[in-house]
Order: structure tokens, then sequence, then C-alpha cells
């Protein structure tokens, strides 16, 4: 990898079999994007979009794994802590479009894609401040987000 390219957590990709997509600064919660992406992993392509819609328009929840201190749980079956990130699941859909258009490019059967990974991380922090009474300055800091997934024909 060279200077300033991106790197997939993904491990064993063959270009053949596997198609990939990523979104690289996003101002979404990382938190949300880790939950999201857990949900979506394993998932075909079309469960997976229609999930994220149903996420957007605040039908199905999303099951809170590890970020689930004071979330309430939810009437969604199976899921036990839960909430809606809806402006992160906006941007996932978006990722899931560019990776059909991705798969549909190297000509795979976009009917028969299946997310075998979805991770999310950490980006840079973008460091700004709120000015406060008495001279005094509040931090106000914003995580940016990096999500990618991969997909491979079933």
């Amino acid at each position: 990898m060279g200077m300033g390219g991106y790197g997939y957590a993904f491990q064993g990709y063959d270009p053949t079999r596997h198609v990939r997509a990523s979104a690289r600064e996003r101002r979404i919660s990382h938190k949300h994007a880790r939950e999201l992406a857990r949900a979506v992993r394993g998932m075909r392509l079309e469960a997976a979009t229609d999930y994220l819609g149903a996420v957007v328009r605040g039908e199905r929840a999303v099951p809170f794994g590890r970020f689930k201190g004071q979330v309430g749980h939810r009437s969604d079956p199976g899921v036990m802590a839960g909430r809606y990130p809806q402006k992160a699941a906006a941007e996932f859909l978006k990722l899931l479009e560019n990776l059909e258009s991705n798969a549909e490019y190297r000509g795979m059967d976009v009917e028969r894609l299946r997310l075998v990974g979805a991770a999310a991380h950490k980006g840079v922090s973008v460091k700004r401040f709120i000015p406060r009474a008495q001279g005094r300055a509040t931090p106000k800091n914003n995580v940016l987000t990096h999500v990618e997934i991969v997909a491979r024909e079933a």
C-alpha cells in the first residue's frame, strides 16, 4: 500500500469471487456504524438493503451488542437493547448501492451476492472549539468514520 492509500480489514480477498466498496471519512457515529456492520454481515444484498431502508423509516431496530449502556429494549423480534441509527443507515444504503454497481461493472450476478465482510473504523478527528463565558473554550471534537463492505457471489 502506497502513501495515502487505504486498505481493507477483510482478509482473503479474491478479485474473481469478491466485490467490495468503502466509504471514507463520513460524518456518522462510529458506534452506530459498528453495530450496523454487525447487523448486516452475512445477509444477502437485497435483504440488507430492505433492512436498512426499514431502519431509516424507523420500522426495524438495530440490535446493540457493545455500545448498549442505558439503551432501551425494543419490541422488534430478536432485539434486546437496540436503536434506530437513521443517519448511519442512510450512509450504509449509499454504500450498498456503490457495491451493487461495482458488482455489475465486474459482471457478477447481483441477485446472488452475500455480504461476507462489513467493518467500521474510526477516522480522523476534527478538532474545533466552542467559545464560552469568561474567555474560556470547550472542545468540540467530531470523529469521522470509515466503513467498508465486501460481498461474494453465493
